[in-house]
């Protein structure tokens, strides 16, 4: 790959990386203040992303590759499903900062993507269905319902984080022994 090839996608990565940590915090910061964030001039960010709209749906997509990316690092056809669904948490818990500033302001996303199941929650439901087969768990419980449950764990684990100054890890753990408690049989 060339060097301006290498730079660019550097360049579009921090801008993202930056867009994300930025808007998490504050949904109506500006470019400027991305840009300044990113290390590059307001400029630069409006060479990748034209317009506001382009910078937001960058994210999504780049959120929902990441999503996917996290199911298979987290090899859900090892081992059992509840072990397999602690390392989706472990995963998608590091995306944190991404879940939260869609989560918090859904009119963000304009991407139909994120309004249909993707492969990564098909696979999901495949192992909350697979935990329910195998007794690990509760079978009175639907696989939608155990998927829905397992993401609002997730939101209280970085709500809980970002809310009382708790550690990632803390939060963590306490979002599976959480989600352990509430789907054992």
């Amino acid at each position: 790959m060339p060097a301006e090839s290498n730079t660019r996608s550097r360049t579009r990565r921090a801008i993202l990386d930056a867009a994300v940590a930025v808007l998490a915090r504050d949904s109506t910061a500006s470019v400027g203040d991305i840009a300044v964030a990113a290390g590059v001039g307001r400029t630069t960010v409006h060479r990748y992303f034209a317009e506001r709209s382009d910078l937001i749906n960058a994210i999504a997509a780049d959120l929902l590759e990441k999503v996917h990316n996290a199911v298979d690092r987290a090899r859900i056809d090892e081992g059992s499903a509840v072990e397999a669904l602690g390392r989706v948490c472990q995963e998608w818990f590091a995306l944190s900062d991404g879940f939260m500033l869609l989560f918090n302001n859904p009119e963000l996303i304009n991407d139909p993507a994120w309004s249909e199941d993707t492969e990564s929650d098909l696979k999901i439901l495949e192992l909350i269905r697979r935990g329910i087969r195998d007794g690990e768990i509760d079978g009175s419980m639907t696989a939608e319902w155990v998927s829905n449950l397992l993401w609002s764990m997730l939101y209280a684990g970085w709500e809980y984080r970002r809310s009382h100054g708790a550690s990632s890890h803390e939060a963590l753990t306490q979002c599976l022994a959480s989600l352990r408690k509430a789907i054992s049989p």
